[in-house]
């Protein structure tokens, strides 16, 4: 990552079935939800987190990358 250039993929890992999906980040959005291929399950972030890729991501979202302020959570 270069000063204001953020990393977009991340590997999103479900905590309940373990299955892990490479994604591509959402460059001025947060995102609140994601249906695991694997499980089926509806991932929300963690507490205190803004979004999935945050919480189960290897990567944290553009964003906190670039440490702006993400939109909040519904």
């Amino acid at each position: 990552m270069t000063n204001n250039t953020p990393l977009l993929k991340s590997e999103l890992t479900c905590p309940y079935c373990k299955y892990v999906k490479r994604e591509i980040m959402p460059v001025d959005a947060c995102q609140f939800y994601y249906e695991c291929e694997g499980c089926k399950v509806l991932l929300r972030p963690r507490p205190g987190d803004c979004c999935v890729f945050c919480s189960f991501g290897s990567i944290k979202c553009p964003p906190v990358q670039m440490q702006a302020c993400c939109p909040s959570s519904p």
